[in-house]
């Protein structure tokens, strides 16, 4: 009896921890490959309207944000910096840009700053794009701000939490519908710079394929805190309601990079086909 409740406490530690696992990252990955989806096409769009190397128009001021979210994470989780290329250069390799890093491998803290590092660019591209919000349009980032801080209500991983944390975006492209601001030069300037750091804060091959490694540091890392909240359950429970959150606010704030990666889909494509019946 006593090894069976052994067992169940270890299927219920690492199922606990597998589902935490999910919802850490789960939101953010599928935002990564959303926004790759959406770059994919928006790049076979512009190339069949400009060319190959049209995708440059964007990557000038989309690339330096991309690898500067690699660059903050490996310092934050005391990775060596080996080499940046911060610019798109005439080479062969493909690369637009790239931030080559070392770790210690023994270590817990940098094996997991491994997964930040990787999905990097679309935090940090999202915290720019809120940035560029708050100060070139602030009614339109007060309307978003305030919509997230009283909508969106983190209560539970409901579908219903969800729907509204995706609905962010359509707040803010109702905020931005103004004559107003099709007058304004900040606002032009924030709708340029939108759609270059959108088209170029998806995760590559090589960024998902340095995140494995600190997925699987995560998981470690909460089966040890599941398992000291085993004889602290009020701290289990804050966890859970911490994760809730985050999920809440990774979501609506997701939605601003989703929203203008469409519009950027939207107008490739209508630049594409101009293009091709002139």
């Amino acid at each position: 009896m006593k090894r069976l409740n052994v067992l169940n406490t270890l299927w219920n530690l690492f199922l606990t921890s597998g589902l935490q696992l999910l919802s850490l990252l789960g939101v953010i990955i599928g935002v990564g490959f959303l926004l790759g989806f959406l770059q994919n096409y928006s790049r076979s769009f512009i190339a069949s309207a400009f060319g190959n190397r049209g995708f440059l128009l964007t990557a000038w001021i989309g690339t330096p944000i991309h690898e500067f979210g690699h660059a903050v994470m490996c310092i934050v989780f005391r990775h060596d910096i080996t080499d940046v290329q911060w610019f798109p250069k005439r080479s062969t390799d493909g690369h637009l840009g790239y931030v080559s890093h070392q770790y210690n491998p023994h270590s817990l803290y940098q094996r997991v700053g491994n997964f930040f590092i990787g999905v990097a660019p679309v935090l940090i591209g999202i915290a720019v794009l809120v940035g560029g919000l708050y100060l070139l349009v602030p009614p339109s980032y007060d309307t978003l701000i305030h919509y997230v801080q009283t909508d969106v209500k983190a209560e539970g991983f409901t579908v219903a939490m969800f729907q509204k944390a995706l609905l962010a975006g359509v707040v803010l492209l109702k905020s931005l519908w103004s004559m107003d601001y099709l007058i304004s030069v900040k606002f032009w300037l924030f709708l340029f710079l939108a759609i270059c750091i959108s088209t170029h804060i998806a995760l590559s091959t090589a960024d998902i394929k340095g995140a494995t490694d600190g997925v699987i540091a995560i998981f470690i890392l909460l089966i040890m805190l599941n398992a000291i909240s085993i004889w602290a359950p009020l701290q289990a429970n804050k966890v859970i309601d911490v994760l809730i959150s985050y999920n809440a606010y990774v979501l609506a704030f997701s939605s601003i990079a989703l929203l203008f990666s469409v519009l950027t889909c939207v107008i490739s494509f209508s630049i594409s086909r101009v293009r091709f019946w002139s």
